[in-house]
């Protein structure tokens, strides 16, 4: 793109914060401040809901490296804001969600809000991560398994949730979503969830077919009415690592939080 797009900008603050959270280095780390720095004035400029969501991520891994910067924590909670208020506009008794459809990497918008509640505290964060996380749940394991929403259509309110085309990036946002919720409450139950949803890539899916290729070790973009769609592309190959990452990461943490 000429412009490039919100959700690109969003994903790559969440990949700088987390560069400055865990820096190997402070080459690395100064590099990192220098570049997200330099994108903060755009950050409330962000009018898409997964733009806003992922550079909440991002600004939280910041702030967990600068816990006393009080003018970023105004701006995550300005942004986490305009997602709660998103809610509420969408909000039906047989719709929790926040927007009239839901469409792709659904899940980082509960995530963003639980990141915010971790760094802020706000109750209103909390609460609406939780319903719309069961709301999602209730609709991503309507077979028992993960899933995820297809991208060949959006699933409006009172329609059909489309079955495919299933993608990585989706399943992904799930895992890092039940981790989250773990870590906030501390509920196996969850642990359960993230590792049912990390089996999507391993062959417990819509086709009963592995993603996930043991010989290139890359991951294959999605699931299809016809069958995989084999290419292998970088963000379906990330998307499998960091969710294998994530249940290594959410296991060491279930027994550390067992022993205590």
């Amino acid at each position: 793109d000429e412009h490039g797009s919100e959700d690109s900008f969003g994903r790559t603050i969440w990949a700088l914060g987390y560069l400055i959270r865990f820096a190997p280095n402070d080459a690395f780390k100064q590099m990192g401040r220098e570049i997200f720095f330099r994108s903060v004035q755009h950050f409330e400029k962000l009018g898409s809901p997964r733009g806003m969501a992922n550079t909440i991520i991002g600004i939280s891994y910041y702030l967990k490296d600068a816990p006393n910067d009080e003018g970023m924590a105004q701006i995550l909670r300005r942004l986490a804001h305009r997602l709660t208020d998103l809610y509420h506009q969408n909000r039906k008794d047989d719709w929790q969600w926040f927007e009239e459809k839901m469409t792709y990497d659904n899940a980082v918008l509960p995530l963003a809000l639980l990141c915010s509640y971790e760094i802020c505290g706000d109750q209103e964060f909390l609460d609406v991560a939780m319903e719309s996380t069961r709301f999602l749940e209730s609709v991503t394991f309507r077979y028992g398994y993960c899933a995820p929403v297809g991208n060949k259509d959006w699933y409006a309110r009172g329609g059909n949730v489309p079955e495919f085309d299933q993608q990585s990036v989706d399943v992904m946002a799930m895992v890092l979503l039940y981790y989250q919720v773990f870590q906030v409450t501390r509920d196996r139950k969850y642990i359960e969830r993230l590792f049912t949803c990390y089996l999507w890539f391993l062959g417990e899916n819509s086709l009963r077919l592995p993603l996930f290729d043991h010989e290139t070790k890359g991951c294959c973009d999605g699931l299809e009415v016809q069958g995989l769609n084999r290419n292998q592309g970088a963000e379906s190959s990330l998307a499998y690592w960091i969710s294998h990452l994530t249940v290594l990461a959410a296991q060491e943490k279930e027994h550390l939080y067992l022993r205590k």
